[in-house]
């Protein structure tokens, strides 16, 4: 399952050229072009899914346990403080490649870098009806 016109597909593919970290039969991580931090990578799998929703559970799996393990080198090969897993899903969420990925962003003290977002304040209430149309 490749995408021809995903750039994405090519790079997982070794197509075009990157600067891989890691690589397995499902998954090939690169350094980031535009990376938020030293280490920046992605992960990019070697098969088409637009985003997690198209994503199988399986590969769902292997992805998280990708993320760990290139997080654990950054650590220890870096020396980061700490790390950000992101993933997008569809424009509403920031996603502008549809091709699944994860971005494994290394963390430093300082860094600058700010990826989060602002806490609502929603009364109980309004958790319960949530929680409740979510069961």
């Amino acid at each position: 399952m490749k995408d021809s016109n995903c750039i994405f597909c090519k790079i997982a593919n070794g197509e075009i050229p990157s600067r891989t970290i890691e690589e397995n039969d499902m998954f090939r991580v690169v350094l980031d072009v535009g990376p938020a931090t030293k280490g920046h990578a992605l992960i990019l799998p070697k098969d088409h899914y637009r985003n997690l929703f198209d994503l199988p559970e399986e590969t769902a799996a292997e992805a998280i346990k990708m993320a760990k393990k290139v997080a654990l080198k950054m650590k220890d090969k870096l020396g980061c403080d700490g790390v950000n897993i992101v993933q997008n899903n569809e424009e509403a969420a920031g996603q502008t490649v549809f091709h699944f990925h994860m971005h494994v962003i290394p963390r430093y003290k300082e860094d600058g870098q700010v990826i989060g977002w602002r806490p609502g304040q929603p009364t109980g209430e309004e958790l319960d009806a949530i929680a409740e149309e979510l069961k």
